[in-house]
């Protein structure tokens, strides 16, 4: 059963769409095909993703202004810019990223489009998955695919909290209410897989 999120929701993904254009986010030799609907190299077997994918991952998660957003697998930043633009000024966006060579061009990019301190890009810590000592969060995030819903991931959320995941390429909307954890599947995608340390 697919989740459908309410008009203002999409209203705002929209808005967010205009105001953080995708080619600031893609190698300069590649900024001409940002108008294409399809993902984007950005290096490293890494690629900026394409704009529908992100728009209905953005709408499943349904930020709202003044959310704390864990952005994993921020990749180009794109991601972390948009979210940004969604949760205003008082929220907080949290981009990581395991490709190092991905870290500086994502930072300018982000410093240009987003230009106060409501979303930085770090590195991805050694030994582990998310941010778990800065949680929990109101969403995540998860730009990359897994081969299970990662409880490691399910912990860092806050009560009521959501996280939109691709799981062996079904796209997953995940909701923590206590102990329990609610699933849907919202349709079929494709993702570079998710990095995850064997623990």
């Amino acid at each position: 059963m697919e989740h459908d999120a309410p008009q203002q929701i999409q209203d705002a993904v929209e808005r967010a769409f205009r105001a953080v254009p995708r080619d600031r986010f893609l190698p300069a030799e590649l900024r001409h095909r940002t108008g294409e609907d399809a993902p984007l190299p950005i290096g490293d077997g890494q690629t900026n993703s394409q704009p529908t994918t992100v728009r209905n991952m953005l709408t499943l998660l349904e930020v709202h202004e003044g959310h704390r957003v864990l952005d994993l697998g921020a990749g180009s930043g794109w991601t972390t810019a948009l979210l940004a633009h969604l949760v205003g000024p008082v929220g907080e966006v949290i981009g990581v990223e395991r490709q190092e060579s991905l870290l500086g061009p994502a930072r300018a990019a982000l410093a240009e489009t987003v230009p106060d301190a409501r979303a930085g890009i770090r590195a991805a810590r050694p030994g582990g998955l998310g941010a778990p000592e800065e949680a929990p969060f109101d969403r995540i995030l998860v730009s990359a695919g897994a081969r299970r819903c990662p409880p490691e991931l399910v912990e860092q959320l806050s009560e009521d909290g959501v996280m939109v995941i691709p799981v062996e390429q079904q796209m997953l909307r995940v909701v923590r209410r206590g102990e329990e954890i609610e699933q849907t599947v919202n349709g079929a995608y494709r993702f570079v897989p998710l990095i995850e340390d064997p623990s």
